[in-house]
């Protein structure tokens, strides 16, 4: 599987580190059902979805990555802003 980074190009995935999922994370601070879920459960879905990854041995910048999980394409690249989704 190849990556494109916005900044250094199309590149192997060994350049890369799997981030995780591109979740929304819960507002505010206290612990509740919403931040139990977002911490602890985790969905497998088949099909397209986002995924934070970083190119660890290039420019280190963290992509969001949009993937079909069944075939492994890549649709899309972006470099991720602020960190969250």
């Amino acid at each position: 599987m190849r990556l494109t980074c916005p900044l250094c190009g199309e590149r192997d995935l060994r350049e890369f580190t799997y981030r995780g999922a591109a979740l929304t994370r819960p507002e505010g601070e206290t612990w509740g059902d919403d931040w139990h879920d977002y911490i602890h459960l985790r969905d497998n879905p088949a099909g397209e979805n986002r995924e934070y990854w970083a190119h660890s041995t290039g420019c280190a910048a963290v992509l969001l990555v949009t993937r079909d999980t069944r075939t492994h394409e890549v649709l899309g690249s972006a470099l991720a802003k602020g960190g969250g989704a």
